[in-house]
C-alpha cells in the first residue's frame, strides 16, 4: 500500500515490493532473541517480516526512485527460498496508484546492489514473467550508482556472491544507461544523497528538503526503527558494523537537528517516524505504521 506525504512543495510516495519472512537473526545480528523478540514476534520458523519499500519523489528534475525492490526475474524455487507471494509486478502496482508508470521514470537511485534493492531495475521482456531477455524496468531512466559498490558487486567474496547478480546491472551498463558516481550527489533541487558505510562500503541514503522540512530514507544504514535507537542493535548483514554504529549515531544527529520525518525501508511495524528525546537517549515516535504480518505459512 503506497503513501503519500509532501516534504514542502515536493510531494514524495512511499510505494514497495511487498513483505515476505526473513530470520530474525539477520536483522537483530548478535542482539538475543529475548530481548528483540519484545520488538517484533517471530513465527515459528523464527523469522519476521521485511518489508521491501522504495521511496518515489516528484521532482523538478522528474520522478526519481529509490530503489527497486526483488523484482520478478526468480524461479518458482527462488521465490520459495525467499518467501515471495505469486503476485508479480508488486512495485509497479504500487506505482501506478500514484500515478506513475515505469516509462515515466526519470532516475533510479540504486542506494547498493543487493538483489532485494536492485532486482527490480531489470526484467524479462516476456509478457509472462517467464525467463527471456533481459531488459531495464525502466527503459527512459538514468540508473545511478556508486563506483565502490559496483566493484564489490562485480568482484564478490564468499559472503557476498549470493546477493549480487549481474543480469541486475549489466545490460544497464551495455546500453549506457548505469551512471556511476564517487561520492554524495545532488539528484535535483531539494533532494540530494549521503555515503552511510557500514551495510556496505558505499551505501547511500536519501535526503528530501524543502521549505524547511525533511525526509530521510534510510535504507539499509538502518532499516528498523529499534536499530536507531539501540545503536549496538546491528544487522548480521552489515560488513562493517563498528562503522554501521558510526553511521547511525551521525545520521540520527543529523535527523534529530532537522526534526526529519525517517523512513525505515524493512521494518515490518513501523513505516516512518520521527527522532524525540527519551528517557533512555533519542527514541522513535511512529507516524505511519503497519499490522505486523500473520500469514506466516509457507507451503
Amino acid at each position: 500500500m503506497a503513501h503519500t506525504l509532501n516534504i514542502g512543495n515536493i510531494r514524495c510516495h512511499i510505494v514497495s515490493d511487498g513483505v515476505h519472512p526473513v530470520d530474525g537473526g539477520g536483522f537483530f545480528g548478535l542482539v538475543p532473541r529475548v530481548l528483540w523478540q519484545r520488538v517484533v514476534e517471530p513465527n515459528e520458523l523464527n523469522q519476521v517480516p521485511s518489508d521491501t519499500r522504495c521511496l518515489l519523489i516528484e521532482s523538478a528534475a522528474g520522478p526519481i526512485l529509490v530503489d527497486t525492490g526483488h523484482g520478478d526475474k526468480y524461479s518458482a524455487r527462488q521465490r520459495q527460498i525467499i518467501g515471495l507471494d505469486e503476485r508479480r509486478g508488486r512495485l509497479l502496482a504500487d506505482m501506478a496508484r500514484v500515478g506513475i508508470r515505469p516509462e515515466d521514470v526519470a532516475l533510479v537511485l540504486l542506494t547498493h546492489l543487493h538483489a532485494d534493492h536492485a532486482g527490480g531495475a531489470t526484467r524479462w521482456d516476456t509478457p509472462d514473467h517467464s525467463p527471456g531477455a533481459v531488459v531495464p524496468t525502466f527503459p527512459n531512466a538514468r540508473y545511478l550508482v556508486q563506483r565502490l559498490d559496483l566493484a564489490e558487486a562485480s568482484f564478490p567474496n564468499e559472503r557476498t556472491a549470493a546477493t549480487y547478480h549481474a543480469e541486475n546491472w549489466q545490460i544497464l551498463l551495455e546500453r549506457g544507461q548505469l551512471e556511476v558516481i564517487d561520492g554524495p550527489r545532488e539528484l535535483a533541487p531539494g533532494v540530494r544523497t549521503d555515503i552511510a558505510p557500514g551495510h556496505t562500503a558505499s551505501i547511500q541514503v536519501v535526503w528530501v528538503e524543502d521549505q524547511g522540512e525533511s525526509l530521510l530514507f534510510l535504507g539499509d544504514a538502518c532499516s528498523w526503527a529499534v536499530h536507531l535507537e539501540r545503536l549496538a542493535w546491528v544487522p548480521s548483514f552489515d560488513l562493517d558494523p563498528m562503522t554501521s554504529i558510526e553511521t547511525k549515531r551521525r545520521l540520527r544527529h543529523e535527523a534529530m537537528r532537522r526534526d526529519a520525518l525517517l523512513v525505515f525501508q524493512h521494518d515490518g511495524q513501523v513505516v516512518t517516524g520521527r527522532l524525540a528525546p527519551g528517557g533512555r537517549g533519542p527514541e522513535v515516535r511512529p507516524e505511519i505504521t503497519q499490522a505486523p504480518w500473520s500469514d506466516w505459512t509457507r507451503d
